[in-house]
């Protein structure tokens, strides 16, 4: 019975899945350039991983401000909108179904984004980290630091929770089943999160609880648009890169579980770390999300068939992601089901670059 269960339906919210097994996003950096435009060669892409359960797109952002790396795409402009809806019509005509991943990466940018040359961030503290840049002169992707940032006022958090808000419209009017807020992996919303990357001295910084206000209101207005059935949101608890490691985090992402149990979210999603030496989740701890949330929760982060097989038997998750598998092997649940062997990806192809290493993975 274990080894059915990925394959059973489930309800997440309002999005009925056909199977428990999730396309996790994963940046490609395929969008059209200028504009950040989704074009056909992502619809196809999408459109061959359609036999998920629910695939969850690459991170998108919500506007100019909110990007962090070269040729990902967007959702606020009309052209973007009508990109992704060609998109949302190629999954939905093999009868998939596909939420759109709303990003912000606050701090985790470059300065070429910005017009003054500074990313926006909770607090003009800078992440110790990079992100993958396009040399205009060469056309080559590069990996950069990232500046020190300027602090949001509150007049532009105000905004940002408005950007979150017509994205979420956005995606709607593109025929999206869903949208998941990212709220993981040190960008944005998880930056007010930790007080490694949030000092601030207002209503959005100090107690957990006003750490949790921003999250908290862009979950609001997000929800108010698409619908609380229809929205997700991805955490982040054991993830330290970045600058992100704050010893109370836990307890915040238990505290913030609690209020989307409440805002009845449709979905939880948890990221692990998926290095080697990777901090291990404890037991302990899904227990207490369990107990937090009521509502769907998938686990993404390094899995494989059976590891997911024996977590969502043990009652701790109700779907798994999977990320690289995914990239190789388009038709990957038809692989799990009949215990084929499955494709290596090739690493040098997944930034930029054209349909090799993208569409041109082949079915079993």
């Amino acid at each position: 019975m274990t080894a059915q269960l990925l394959f059973s339906s489930h309800s997440v919210g309002a999005i009925s899945a056909q199977n428990r097994i999730v396309m996790a996003p994963m940046t490609r950096a395929r969008s059209s350039q200028p504009g950040d435009i989704p074009n056909a060669m992502m619809a196809e892409y999408y459109a061959q991983r359609a036999s998920a359960g629910m695939i969850v797109t690459e991170a998108t952002q919500i506007s100019r401000q909110g990007q962090g790396y070269s040729f990902t795409p967007g959702i606020y402009s009309e052209e973007q909108i009508e990109g992704w809806r060609k998109v949302t019509e190629a999954v939905h005509a093999k009868g998939g179904k596909i939420v759109l991943q709303l990003w912000h990466v606050g701090r985790m940018s470059h300065e070429s984004f910005h017009d003054d040359g500074k990313p926006v961030a909770p607090s003009a503290l800078a992440p110790n980290a990079q992100v993958w840049v396009v040399n205009p002169q060469t056309g080559e992707g590069e990996m950069l630091d990232c500046p020190v940032p300027r602090a949001l006022t509150l007049q532009e958090i105000d905004a940002i929770i408005g950007d979150f808000r017509q994205a979420a419209r956005n995606a709607m009017d593109a025929g999206f089943d869903g949208v998941e807020i990212h709220g993981a992996n040190g960008y944005l919303i998880d930056q007010f999160l930790r007080r490694t990357a949030n000092i601030r001295k207002d209503a959005y910084g100090g107690s957990i609880e006003n750490r949790l206000r921003f999250l908290r209101e862009v979950v609001d207005a997000v929800a108010d648009v698409a619908g609380p059935s229809r929205t997700g949101i991805r955490l982040a608890p054991y993830i330290t890169q970045r600058g992100m490691n704050d010893d109370q985090i836990i307890e915040t992402i238990l505290q913030a579980a609690r209020y989307l149990d409440q805002a009845k979210l449709a979905y939880l999603h948890l990221v692990e770390a998926d290095w080697d030496d990777a901090p291990i989740v404890p037991e302990s701890f899904r227990h207490d999300l369990r107990a937090a949330y009521s509502g769907t929760i998938i686990v993404a982060g390094n899995y494989d068939q059976s590891k997911a097989e024996r977590i969502v038997a043990d009652g701790l998750a109700d779907m798994a992601a999977f990320g690289r598998p995914f990239i190789a092997n388009p038709d990957l649940p038809r692989r799990f089901h009949d215990g084929l062997p499955l494709s290596a990806f090739d690493g040098s192809t997944l930034f930029g670059g054209d349909a090799h290493g993208y569409t041109d993975y082949g079915e079993a």
